[in-house]
């Protein structure tokens, strides 16, 4: 008798949670790029700056570019990246810190609004863990060969006590179109 094939529950899971992560993620990109999110309404613009509550505050100073489009394009492509095999652990790992960075804004400008955002950005950090977790095959050893101390050079110790010097003249060395800049105006 033939034996019919389990369905992989978790592996099916996991898809859903990637197309889940990946639709928030675009929705959340495109909202910012078609003025969807952000931004405050004549009302909050004509009150005094101390009336005006953190969360419209911080939406307001949101609203503006090139911050807004930047957060914008980039939950787009992280969207993307999770959405095919090939780019799925690139987009995972670079959706942690926009997980995060969106979770830190909400506990910090949203008030009491921010439980319910806490536990469902907590929930995609998971989600997210979980599937870099069952790439774990390919991400351990990467991490474990990226993070192997392999100085490409030696230098001499003279070499390490002028360090900082050295690292000031990098710094003057990027002033200086802005010095000639000025310089020719």
């Amino acid at each position: 008798m033939e034996q019919i094939p389990k369905f992989p529950y978790k592996a099916y899971f996991l898809l859903a949670a990637r197309a889940l992560l990946a639709w928030m993620l675009y929705s959340y990109g495109w909202a910012k790029l078609t003025d969807g999110q952000f931004g405050v309404d004549d009302k909050t613009m004509n009150m005094a700056l101390k009336d005006i509550d953190l969360f419209r505050l911080s939406w307001y100073l949101a609203d503006h570019q090139p911050f807004k489009a930047f957060i914008g394009v980039s939950q787009i492509i992280c969207a993307l990246l999770l959405t095919f095999n090939r780019t799925l652990i690139i987009g995972a790992f670079m959706s942690i810190p926009i997980w995060l960075n969106i979770l830190i804004w909400d506990l910090t400008f949203m008030g009491g609004m921010s439980v319910a955002f806490t536990f469902r950005l907590s929930w995609y950090l998971v989600l997210t863990f979980l599937i870099i977790y069952q790439q774990k095959n390919k991400v351990i050893p990467t991490l474990l060969r990226i993070t192997e101390p392999n100085p490409i050079v030696k230098f001499p110790i003279w070499a390490y006590a002028i360090l900082p010097v050295t690292a000031i003249g990098i710094e003057i060395v990027g002033a200086l179109p802005k010095v000639m800049l000025n310089y020719l105006r």
